[in-house]
């Protein structure tokens, strides 16, 4: 397929609308296959005004007269507004614009054609692999083996070539648990807190079925975790599901860990909802956001109805129990939910964060995105499709990702010297979880990538980010480095609305980066000023 073939016209003059501060563009609009232009002309700034066509969530046309608006509603939430010239030009643009940003073929997107001055095909896509995190593991604990089990992915499809197992139980026995889990997600560590000696997993649902089905190997599995953490340790398996769900799965061939068939593990349940009700949260919540007509007691009432801050509020609260399992009670902790590439990451990313002060840097926390969601198999290719405003509502689709920054966000507001990178980093990443230049986010798991050589064929994210220019967006400039814990509360009161993302489109973006760069300019001034002071010694020193 070529891209030309879509394209139902070379241009046209247009007027851009993008938001009630900003002043409106107008000139030449055009479209290439995989953007949209619109080139002020010499009048103006030379500046192209450029859309990613992926970001395109739902299209709207209108013509009267002898011209036509086509309103964008993008995944980034933003509302653009296009007049143009001549009736014909609009509803060729508008399909052209419809065909363009909904092609299905992963190698025809745009990252496959970025390529950026400054950065080499390559570059930062070893960054993070699970050889890295293995090796500080094994320097704290022996308990633990880097397995290549999975090297060809036929364990399971949506785990990394290497996982981190207990040293103690053989690649044999890691395949028949794998066939006893749910898509084949064995339990797999994901974070050693060497404090307490305690482990945090992952896996997916055992598949005990209507039989009550067991697998001797998947228990030893579990067994030898406890084995190889502190004399006496015991453990929480945290299903994030109901009881009456997990009940229910039983049925269709899915389950929960019978008591007797695990002991020293106990199951809790703690419900955290994905799927069809966190996206009808997230579009509720983006409605209400963009209305601008309505009362103060209408406003209220519209945030409380989506629910979208009781979805934080319980997703703290579980990442708050499993830390605090390890923590505090020097448990272990098994979190996993039906297919374990939603809630339960939500939770074992979140839990790292609150324990782990490495994880709360800048080069941390990109590693514990790249570990915990992009290699354990988040499928951000289904769940991004779309983003709130895209009238397909498909039931994979789920905004789980946004949930994890919005709760990062949260904790960054009632701890703000304790992360390094600031509310750009994480606007940075919703934006290219839904349409990127970059290849990180593409696809469902590794065994994707691999066959579509993500790797080799497009640039990491995190090369891009840690570009000179990009850091003083994403960096926090009141960052100290906090050896400890942070426990938030998730207490109503103590969680707000992430304004920043969600009213965007409909608030002013200047008072927020001009307090930003304020704190910047401040810290860098002091900064100066201490660096050019004598040291005691200096100024006490005689001739």
């Amino acid at each position: 397929m070529e891209f030309a073939e879509l394209i139902r016209t070379g241009q046209a003059q247009a007027e851009l609308l993008r938001g009630p501060e900003e002043p409106p563009l107008r000139g030449t609009l055009c479209i290439t296959g995989h953007h949209l232009l619109l080139s002020p002309g010499p009048q103006a700034t030379p500046d192209l005004w450029l859309l990613l066509l992926r970001n395109v969530d739902s299209i709207e046309k209108r013509v009267a007269g002898d011209s036509g608006t086509i309103t964008l509603r993008c995944k980034d939430l933003r509302v653009l507004q296009l007049d143009i010239e001549g009736v014909e030009a609009t509803l060729d643009i508008a399909r052209s614009i419809e065909a363009l940003s909904s092609l299905e073929s992963v190698i025809t997107s745009f990252p496959f054609f970025y390529r950026p001055k400054g950065l080499r095909l390559g570059d930062a896509w070893h960054f993070h692999p699970p050889e890295c995190y293995y090796k500080r593991v094994a320097r704290e604990t022996n308990a633990w083996r880097l397995s290549e089990a999975n090297e060809d992915f036929s364990l399971c499809p949506s785990y990394p070539r290497a996982v981190i197992v207990p040293r103690a139980v053989d690649d044999s026995a890691l395949a028949r648990s794998a066939r006893f889990r749910q898509g084949g997600r064995f339990p797999v560590l994901s974070y050693y807190h060497a404090p307490s000696g305690t482990v945090l997993l992952r896996a997916g649902q055992p598949l005990t079925g209507p039989q009550k089905r067991r697998c001797s190997e998947d228990e030893d599995l579990l067994r030898a975790v406890l084995a190889g953490a502190r004399p006496g340790a015991r453990g929480f398996i945290v299903d994030t599901r109901s009881p009456q769900a997990a009940k229910q799965a039983r049925m269709t061939g899915g389950g929960t860990e019978a008591k007797a068939a695990y002991p020293g593990w106990k199951r809790l349940h703690r419900l955290l909802e994905t799927g069809r009700p966190l996206q009808e949260s997230f579009v509720r919540l983006v409605e209400a956001c963009g209305d601008l007509e309505q009362s103060m007691d209408r406003w209220l009432n519209r945030l409380e109805s989506c629910r979208w801050l009781s979805h934080v509020k319980e997703t703290l609260s579980t990442a708050c129990l499993a830390a605090q399992s390890m923590e505090q009670e020097g448990a272990c902790v098994l979190v996993h939910g039906a297919e374990g590439t939603d809630s339960t990451l939500l939770i074992t990313s979140l839990a790292q964060l609150i324990l782990d002060p490495l994880s709360r840097t800048m080069a941390g926390f990109q590693e514990l995105i790249e570990r915990e969601w992009v290699q354990a198999g988040h499928p951000f290719q289904l769940r991004c499709a779309h983003s709130a405003f895209s009238h397909a509502r498909p039931k994979h689709e789920a905004p789980t990702f946004l949930l994890f920054l919005d709760c990062v966000w949260q904790l960054g507001r009632q701890f703000p010297l304790s992360l390094e990178f600031g509310e750009g980093m994480l606007l940075a990443l919703f934006d290219h979880a839904y349409a990127s230049p970059f290849g990180t986010f593409l696809c469902n798991n590794e065994k994707e990538r691999c066959l579509c050589e993500v790797r080799t064929r497009t640039h990491s994210l995190w090369s891009g980010l840690s570009q000179p220019k990009e850091q003083r967006k994403l960096r926090n400039p009141l960052y100290v480095p906090n050896p400890l814990a942070i426990w938030p509360s998730a207490e109503p009161q103590s969680l707000r609305l992430w304004q920043g993302l969600f009213l965007r489109g409909t608030r002013p973006p200047e008072p927020s980066e001009v307090a930003w760069e304020k704190v910047w300019q401040i810290v860098t001034d002091q900064e100066k000023t201490e660096g050019s002071q004598p040291t005691d010694s200096a100024s006490e020193a005689g001739p």
